[in-house]
């Protein structure tokens, strides 16, 4: 019997008088790639945090790889990789030291980090310091980092959000291939056509609450409409703001 890679129960967290996450369950199947698909302030980053281990939720519970993910649970690090949606580098640190700092967490080598540089594109970036990459080469070297140390499971938050389209399509190239290597992975977004282009799956969320899942094609179809944002739009009455 195969377990999941995700399986999510009744997750709620409060801010104040905010209703961050409010009763959402999920599960995510192994070699998956899965998005949760929301505007800003639906709730994706809060859940995502609180799956990953890095957050207490109020109620409910997260397993990660048949593994609980809190209390914080050390021996799942080696086996999920986490792209943060602001990225943290190192200040004054060039690309290839940057990647070889987090491989040195995990007792990666050095070979294995360069070689990680290579596959996302940027060895001929490796002498050049974190502030001065444009978006897109930071977004990759962020994600560079996070598959170092070869996770099973991957968490990107919204990896393209402030990218221009070049960028974004060509980040999404990565992501697929990221995936096809076997890899499950867990997408945050706001955009509706990322979401209908690399989703197996989309979970729809909104004020905290998950409002339906499926693949987006499904979901189009079942709701009787033309693309996502009309699902939204037919699932909440209001019309969706990215």
């Amino acid at each position: 019997m195969t377990t999941s890679a995700i399986k999510a129960e009744g997750l709620r967290k409060r801010y104040g008088d905010v209703q961050a996450v409010d009763g959402v369950s999920l599960q995510v199947e192994t070699g998956e790639f899965y998005g949760i698909l929301g505007p800003n302030g639906a709730g994706k980053t809060t859940t995502m945090e609180i799956v990953e281990g890095l957050r207490q939720p109020d109620e409910g519970r997260a397993l990660l790889l048949g593994e609980s993910s809190w209390p914080r649970n050390t021996a799942l690090l080696r086996r999920i990789g986490v792209q943060l949606q602001a990225s943290a580098f190192f200040e004054k640190l060039t690309a290839r030291e940057q990647i070889r700092s987090f491989a040195s967490f995990y007792g990666v080598s050095d070979a294995r980090a360069d070689a990680m540089l290579e596959s996302v594109g940027l060895t001929d970036k490796a002498n050049v310091q974190d502030d001065r990459l444009s978006g897109g080469q930071a977004q990759r070297l962020s994600i560079a980092c996070a598959l170092v140390h070869d996770p099973e499971l991957v968490f990107l938050d919204e990896p393209t959000t402030g990218l221009d389209p070049q960028a974004r399509r060509n980040l999404w190239d990565l992501l697929r291939g990221i995936n096809e290597e076997g890899r499950t992975v867990v997408l945050t977004t706001h955009y509706m056509d990322e979401a209908e282009t690399l989703c197996d799956r989309v979970a729809v969320m909104d004020r905290g609450k998950v409002l339906r899942v499926g693949q987006p094609r499904q979901l189009i179809e079942e709701l009787g409409v033309d693309n996502l944002e009309h699902v939204f739009l037919s699932l909440t009455g209001r019309e969706y703001r990215e």
